[in-house]
């Protein structure tokens, strides 16, 4: 019948073939300051035809998110692009945490991130709870904004989200 569940499929964030994996770096770490730590991850979000990529930043102790990106590829490069927003202010993290996913696996993401003296960090295999402040606002973005209307085009998902 083609009934299918609209929550995500498993193996979303998969590592790219020999890329490096880092540690992860913030087991039992109390983050007590802001840009001690800062976060990303992607998510997707359906649209009335296909559906869309969507990465923040967000500082782990504060919870603002630093800067955001939608591109209809989940691609490096739009990882890339909302990197040099968030650096753009001029702060600096000293520790970089992401999942295991390709584009935060590859060479030219780790590059960019140790290149600004950043220390990469990367959640364990499986382990949603190692990033659990980006996960929450995923959850609230999607229950508040993208579940609630049906968006037919990029621009306009990008102002709701904007909001």
């Amino acid at each position: 019948m083609g009934i299918e569940a609209i929550a995500p499929k498993p193996k979303l964030s998969v590592p790219g073939k020999g890329n490096k994996i880092y540690p992860y770096l913030l087991r039992d770490r109390k983050v007590s300051e802001v840009d001690e730590v800062w976060c990303t991850d992607i998510t997707y979000i359906p649209m009335a035809t296909g559906h869309v990529y969507l990465i923040a930043i967000m500082d782990w102790h504060s919870r603002a998110v630093l800067s955001w990106e939608l591109s209809n590829t989940g691609d490096t490069e739009m990882c890339l692009r909302a990197l040099a927003k968030a650096l753009q202010s001029g702060r600096r993290p000293k520790i970089f945490n992401t999942d295991q996913g390709s584009q935060f696996t590859s060479k030219k993401w780790t590059e960019e991130i140790e290149s600004n003296g950043i220390r990469v960090s990367m959640d364990g295999k499986g382990r949603w709870m190692d990033n659990v402040f980006i996960e929450r606002l995923w959850r609230s973005l999607k229950v508040e904004k993208t579940r609630l209307w049906s968006y037919e085009t990029i621009p306009e998902l990008k102002e709701h989200i904007d909001e």
